[in-house]
């Protein structure tokens, strides 16, 4: 359905276009789109390649069962069936750590590598679990301690007047 709806708006851009006589700037901005989405997938690329990296060296190292051993008490009752020393359990545990310090961009490999991991316990493949559905709720809330990096880099780069508002609504939101 998606994909009819992105034709659409592509053919109804093209007919308008070329209506109006301003083909060329249709044209134009299509291909700087294009370069717009390819620098921001080289981006995240990066960024996915570190933290999944990072994530396992502490795999690795064993720092992600001492950290989930030491949140086991909560996480033991957010994910019941999850077993306690079953990978996913670091995975979440990471994930949350991630959004909790405003580390989005840190979060989203952490989170798809939780969320695989618990697909290979998921005894039914097409249906998600309730800890697949505990997990998805828990990150869609977003709790987070710190406001985002990339919000007080911005707000500092433009010596932003909103600072302070724009924490408190950020901290009353979690």
């Amino acid at each position: 359905m998606l994909n009819y709806i992105w034709f659409g708006l592509m053919f109804i851009s093209v007919v308008v276009g070329t209506l109006t006589g301003r083909i060329d700037a249709v044209t134009e901005a299509a291909i700087d789109m294009a370069k717009t989405a390819v620098e921001i997938a080289i981006g995240l690329i990066g960024i996915m390649a570190l933290w999944l990296g990072t994530m396992k060296i502490a795999e690795k190292s064993g720092l992600i069962s001492i950290i989930a051993k030491s949140l086991r008490p909560i996480t033991v009752r957010l994910f019941p069936d999850v077993p306690e020393d079953h990978p996913a359990m670091g995975s979440i545990v990471l994930n949350m750590a991630a959004n909790v310090l405003g580390l989005g961009n840190a979060a989203t490999p952490l989170g798809l590598k939780a969320m695989e991991e618990l697909q290979q316990i998921n005894p039914n493949k097409n249906t998600a679990t309730n800890a697949m559905c505990t997990f998805l709720a828990i990150n869609t809330s977003s709790v987070q301690l710190i406001l985002p990096a990339a919000v007080v880099g911005l707000m500092g780069t433009y010596a932003s007047e909103i600072f302070i508002t724009t924490i408190i609504a950020t901290g009353m939101s979690t």
